[in-house]
């Protein structure tokens, strides 16, 4: 019997995207937050939150990129030129982090423009990731496997509607990783703050989700004509009790659950976006069987992949345990 490898590339490509999201999502999003907290103390303790962790957390977004190079090269050279200048911005606002990264900590006079540095950038890369997910969505005109759209095409309102949507989705999960990581008086701020974040998050959520059936047909199909809205009607409902959780997690005191929460309405809304673009990874016409290198070269990446993938989701378990615990105003910064 022969393995559908498209389909296991599919789910690790799958994978590897939903890790960054999950992980990078909330040190971006603690960048949107700087922007509202301006005491020095504040941000040094929500900066060294992250800081152990930042640069590995965006390896999975070079597998994903690498991975879809190898197994899947059309739609690598059809997604990108259809999404150039916001994958270029996106990829700018990480390069402005990563410098307010390792420069912030020592500067003095400078500080302030590194703070706006790591502000300006995250909101950069999160706005444009939303962007290239409403373009995704929206469709990519394609002719004889290659982009035949314009310059311009990734840029509409539902997309840019899409970038607002992961900024909130950020911010919430980032507030919610400080309520985990910190304590007193701004762990007390971010319980205030996730009051407001979790029903924005289920509001920005229901109106994506109801723009996105409005106004594509094939879309609405996937969900209300195929027969199988028995089976996909517990991903809003779930996405619901999670919401209410968080808020009653956030009332009852607890630190981890609003964060553990606000990672599976993510994960939901993952799985939403995935029933509605399967089987195609660049809708509306290239399938993941249509898109797929051969068999030997998938067969020879998965066998590489078998070895390296269990590796980064070692070294960022164990990164993650060795700096687990509570950051406190006063404790040593990036070096």
């Amino acid at each position: 019997m022969q393995i559908d490898l498209p389909v296991i590339w599919a789910a690790v490509i799958g994978l590897g995207v939903f890790i960054y999201v999950m992980l990078d999502g909330f040190d971006l999003g603690i960048g949107l937050l700087f922007a509202f907290f301006e005491a020095k103390e504040d941000r040094d303790v929500m900066m060294n939150t992250i800081a152990p962790v930042w640069d590995g957390n965006e390896t999975f977004l070079v597998l994903g990129g690498a991975a879809l190079y190898g197994a899947f090269p059309i739609v690598y050279s059809t997604l990108l030129p259809a999404n150039y200048l916001p994958l270029i911005l996106m990829v700018v606002g990480l390069i402005f982090r990563g410098a307010a990264f390792e420069l912030r900590s020592r500067a003095k006079r400078t500080r302030p423009a590194w703070d706006l540095a790591f502000i300006v950038g995250s909101a950069l890369a999160a706005l444009c990731q939303g962007i290239v997910l409403g373009s995704l969505l929206q469709g990519t005109r394609i002719t004889d496997s290659r982009f035949s759209g314009g310059a311009f095409d990734w840029l509409s309102p539902f997309s840019l509607f899409c970038g607002i949507g992961v900024w909130v989705t950020y911010i919430t999960l980032g507030c919610g990783w400080l309520i985990l990581k910190t304590e007193g008086d701004l762990q007390r701020n971010m319980r205030a703050l996730m009051r407001r974040l979790a029903p924005a998050l289920l509001g920005m959520i229901g109106l994506i989700s109801v723009w996105t059936v409005l106004g594509l047909p094939d879309i609405a199909h996937r969900w209300f004509g195929s027969g199988n809205l028995g089976w996909f009607l517990p991903v809003p409902v779930l996405v619901l009790a999670c919401v209410g959780g968080i808020l009653r997690a956030v009332r009852l005191g607890h630190e981890a659950l609003p964060f553990v929460l606000t990672l599976a309405v993510c994960f939901l809304g993952y799985s939403g976006l995935l029933i509605s673009i399967w089987p195609h990874l660049v809708p509306p016409s290239l399938t993941i069987w249509d898109a797929s290198s051969s068999h030997s070269s998938q067969l020879f990446l998965l066998v590489g992949t078998a070895i390296i993938l269990p590796v980064i989701l070692l070294y960022n378990a164990m990164q993650y345990r060795v700096f687990k615990g509570k950051i406190r105003s006063g404790d040593a910064g990036y070096h």
